[in-house]
């Protein structure tokens, strides 16, 4: 019997209106999703509850656990409301008023919008750029005032309620974990959330202050910092060794710095994640097209093969599965084209990240070894899944790591991690009576078959009973 066909790149998916049913999460996990995100900007806490017990029901039911990310909204800097549109000309002068109803000076008739963050005339200075909506809106600032700045409409747009506002090298003093991400945050615990995502990362400060409040909750969820603005670059190594997974949010990133830097900054965060050993996700505008077309540009293609092309862990849709029209074709074309690029890659592969750890180093010689044997099988035991994360982070150029833990809540934090396969075992016990009942569920999964090489990572027990890290090299019976 053939083997299973197999994807090293994982995919998340965020769920929307389009995909939160019964039967659409069924069909999005069985499409093969490993990572279903939750977007909390605008999610209540009932749907959120209702949402993560039917994922977890699915996923039992499908018989394929899946992880869930919860995205947390962080701080942001919007626009107030407005009665009507205001259609900003080119050259007109415009305010920002951040105490509402502020005494301005009305000798001029200025037309002025409030904005919902206080400190914007202390954070501010001349010559800075405020963007408005995504970017499409361009003003630059003028003056100063006690209650408002006053700037110049350099690129002319309709400004609407509630729009948001990027401030593009200005360091702004916001907190990074809200009220709101807490109250979000407890109920994702609360429901066993396995990721928690935190929004406009700037230095290794903010995920220590995360990592604290999960502490004090006594969750074992993993952190996953978003990079998305320019202090988040400029302290790009620091966040990444702080954190546990690192996200390349391109939406407001790509609103913030020059959009000539956006692939070289994607670049470079992954392969110091990979010079590390840490998971890194690439999202936002992957297939965008499709959220109303069925197939994808060109451009796009090209993208998500990019990121597979640069070992990425993860590759992410956002309103593709959200509201798009083609949510579940978004993953089959995602999946497609991992697997012809990843096919590439086996065949000319990269010489495997050097670490300095001993453990690191250990991890390498069973890639090595691995890499020397067409069509092996890399094992590994491991509980917390760290083990198996260090040992992907090495990349091996074709052989799959099936990791064997006793830890259903490692299972789904591997979901995130590229080349591993989890599977849930029974506990572990004596060593080789573990491996035997391992390679027996690996061979009913279909995933191993006789003659099959397989590298073993595992402890061995030595005559004077410790255990010892070991690599074996064995052949399936």
């Amino acid at each position: 019997m053939p083997l299973p066909s197999y994807r090293r790149t994982k995919i998340i998916a965020t769920l929307g209106p389009a995909t939160e049913s019964e039967p659409a999460l069924t069909r999005l996990i069985e499409c093969g999703v490993d990572v279903i995100r939750l977007n909390m900007a605008h999610a209540k806490h009932d749907w959120t509850r209702t949402v993560i017990r039917r994922i977890r029901a699915i996923s039992k039911k499908v018989g394929r656990e899946v992880a869930i990310m919860m995205d947390i909204k962080g701080p942001e800097i919007r626009t107030g409301d407005v009665d009507v549109p205001i259609e900003l000309r080119p050259g007109e002068i415009f305010d920002f008023t951040v105490k509402p109803g502020a005494e301005r000076d009305n000798s001029e008739e200025i037309r002025s919008v409030d904005v919902n963050y206080q400190n914007l005339v202390n954070d501010i200075k001349v010559g800075d750029i405020v963007l408005v909506d995504n970017g499409i809106i361009r003003l630059e600032v003028r003056q100063k005032y006690d209650a408002h700045i006053r700037c110049c409409v350099l690129t002319p747009g309709s400004l609407t309620s509630r729009r948001h506002i990027n401030l593009p090298g200005v360091r702004v003093n916001l907190p990074s974990f809200t009220e709101k991400d807490r109250g979000d945050t407890l109920v994702g615990l609360e429901e066993g959330i396995d990721f928690v995502a935190l929004s406009f990362v700037r230095e290794a400060a903010d995920i220590v202050q995360l990592r604290g409040f999960l502490k004090q909750q006594n969750s074992t969820a993993r952190i996953v910092a978003k990079i998305e603005d320019q202090q988040a670059i400029s302290n790009l190594d620091e966040i990444i060794r702080a954190t546990d997974v690192l996200m390349v949010a391109r939406g407001d990133l790509g609103i913030e710095v020059p959009f000539e830097d956006l692939p070289i900054i994607q670049h470079r965060a992954v392969r110091t994640c990979l010079s590390v050993g840490r998971p890194v996700i690439v999202a936002t505008h992957m297939l965008e097209s499709m959220i109303s077309q069925p197939v994808p540009t060109r451009a796009e293609i090209t993208d998500v093969a990019n990121a597979v092309y640069e070992q990425a862990d993860c590759v992410m849709l956002s309103g593709e599965t959200t509201i798009g029209k083609y949510p579940f074709e978004c993953i089959r074309v995602m999946d497609s084209i991992a697997r012809r690029v990843e096919e590439e890659l086996a065949a000319d592969f990269p010489e495997p990240a050097v670490f300095i750890e001993p453990r690191m180093k250990f991890m390498r010689a069973a890639v090595v070894m691995a890499n020397e044997f067409p069509g092996s099988r890399i094992v590994i035991f491991t509980r917390r899944g760290l083990s198996a994360a260090g040992l992907a982070a090495h990349r091996p150029a074709r052989a799959p790591i099936l990791a064997l833990t006793d830890n259903v809540a490692a299972v789904r934090q591997l979901r995130i991690v590229r080349s591993v396969e989890p599977y849930l075992i029974g506990p572990f016990g004596d060593p080789e009576k573990t491996l035997t009942r391992a390679l027996d569920m690996l061979r009913d999964a279909g995933r191993v078959k006789a003659g099959d090489k397989l590298v073993i990572i595992s402890d061995v027990l030595a005559e004077n009973g410790d255990r010892v890290d070991s690599i074996q090299m064995r052949s399936v019976s």
